[in-house]
């Protein structure tokens, strides 16, 4: 087990030790930390689990997962070349948003996160992800599109982070004319990045 997945499992002890989201918690089957490479160059994080999810312990293996897989596939990366997660690591009462105060409550949580794996990009799936790095933003004008900000980890410690704003694989599914804006996007992601990092 490599270091970063040592750290990256007390992050997941430290979130049932403070017991964060109590009646979160209560309701899920269990904790849906994250997936893929602790060491990983891009970390996408969706917003929270679903059924899924919450059964198998794994995020994004439902069919927003299985379209997310295909687009890393296009792109040419796979599910282990990248790291997946969510902000709130629950799963809400019949797949309700997250609400503001429990994303907050698991804000210290993923920024740890990413303070650990130190990706070199920050992909976000939908509003609720993006609202978090970008509060001003629409994701209908900004999708597809990075943006370098500093990011405030739990110690005080900043970063400055490429973030690229996508909308959500469960939103695609549901309509179609997103479904290529999405596709086309992720296919300009490896490139944002390269861009950025020359």
């Amino acid at each position: 087990m490599t270091n970063q997945q040592m750290l990256l499992d007390e992050v997941q002890e430290r979130i049932r030790g403070d017991n964060v989201c109590p009646e979160l918690a209560s309701q899920a089957k269990q904790l849906v930390m994250g997936d893929g490479n602790p060491n990983a160059d891009i970390v996408f994080i969706g917003e929270a689990p679903g059924k899924n999810e919450d059964e198998q312990g794994v995020p994004f293996v439902g069919a927003a997962g299985k379209f997310l897989n295909e687009m890393l596939a296009a792109a040419g990366m796979n599910r282990s070349d990248v790291y997946i997660t969510n902000i709130v690591k629950y799963r809400p009462p019949n797949n309700r948003d997250p609400s503001p105060e429990e994303k907050q409550a698991f804000w210290p949580y993923l920024a740890r996160q990413l303070e650990i794996i130190n990706p070199k990009a920050v992909v976000t799936l939908g509003r609720h992800s993006m609202e978090f790095f970008l509060p001003d933003a629409r994701i209908s004008q900004i999708h597809g599109h990075a943006v370098k900000k500093e990011v405030t980890y739990h110690d005080g410690n900043h970063a400055v982070r490429l973030i690229v704003p996508l909308y959500h694989p469960a939103a695609a599914l549901y309509n179609g004319s997103l479904r290529q804006t999405l596709i086309d996007d992720f296919l300009n992601v490896p490139k944002l990045i390269r861009g950025s990092t020359e």
